[in-house]
């Protein structure tokens, strides 16, 4: 008889595997404001940010609000025909230049090529005057509702909001907000109505650690990384969730690939993500005996 345990066991290990076969880049199931990507884009050459930079522009976006998924530095927004506002604060984007030295002569892997870090600071779309985003993308319409997701989300008692084009939990006011049910619209992998589940349950992990619930801070484990741990913690528990309620029979890429760029901040810790399973197992039964007992 396979337990609970076991099969969040065996969850945790398909999400390794996966990362390790392919990590991929991620993709969310809706629809953002500004554009149709969900991963951060420069405004000059319409190029997306990789690796760590898009952790960090991701964050930043997430703690200050910003709605729009475009940055650039100070420089390509005046080209662009926009002002950034006075007092405005930039956020870090780092990137590699790399240029020819003389090889280690008793090093004969070394080809004399260097790599030197650089950082620069970029603005959002949402810290300029003057520029247009694109027109949103017309809805489209309500989500079916699957009858047991939807039964065991409500039945958590969360206040549940909609609105705008970002997913977030919000402590201060202990309210979760999810983009409208309109910009849905689902992955290669996963249906519009099992996107829109799969986010409502990762938000309903961080919900459960609030401090009137698991009161569950990382900071003590993880340090200036916990925001990333939170998120490795939020998403294992959605794919955990995800599968005990049918929303998904395996784990989907959709999951390996948001975990891998996280795990990209933790990779020197290589329990972290064992750490993270723990945390959403507890997670998730605590949302499961919360609903259980509504």
């Amino acid at each position: 008889m396979t337990t609970r345990n076991d099969l969040h066991t065996n969850i945790t290990n398909q999400l390794i595997a996966a990362i390790e076969a392919n990590p991929g880049k991620p993709v969310l199931p809706w629809r953002r404001s500004g554009g149709l990507s969900s991963l951060p884009a420069n405004i000059t050459s319409g190029k997306t940010y990789n690796g760590i930079n898009i952790l960090n522009l991701w964050a930043a976006a997430h703690v200050r609000g910003y709605e729009l998924p475009v940055w650039g530095t100070y420089k390509q927004w005046t080209d662009a025909g926009c002002q950034v506002r006075r007092g405005e604060k930039a956020s870090l984007v780092i990137f590699y230049r790399e240029f020819e030295s003389q090889a280690e002569p008793d090093d004969k892997d070394d080809n004399g090529k260097r790599r030197v870090m650089r950082g620069s600071a970029v603005f959002n779309a949402n810290q300029v005057d003057g520029y247009t985003p694109p027109p949103a993308p017309p809805s489209l319409g309500p989500i079916a509702r699957l009858e047991t997701a939807d039964r065991f989300t409500t039945a958590t008692g969360a206040d549940i909001r909609h609105g705008g084009s970002m997913a977030y939990f919000q402590p201060d006011t202990d309210h979760i907000q999810m983009p409208e049910e309109g910009l849905f619209t689902g992955t290669e992998t996963i249906t519009r109505e099992q996107g829109y589940y799969a986010v409502l349950v990762h938000e309903l992990v961080h919900w459960s650690g609030a401090k009137r619930r698991l009161h569950r801070d990382m900071t003590g484990r993880f340090g200036s990384k916990s925001y990333a741990a939170e998120e490795l913690v939020a998403e294992i528990g959605a794919a955990f969730l995800c599968c005990e309620l049918g929303i998904t029979q395996d784990v989907r890429p959709d999951h390996a690939q948001y975990l891998a760029t996280w795990l990209q901040l933790l990779k020197s810790d290589p329990r972290a993500i064992f750490t993270a399973a723990a945390r959403a197992s507890e997670a998730a039964t605590y949302l499961r005996n919360l609903a259980g007992a509504a």
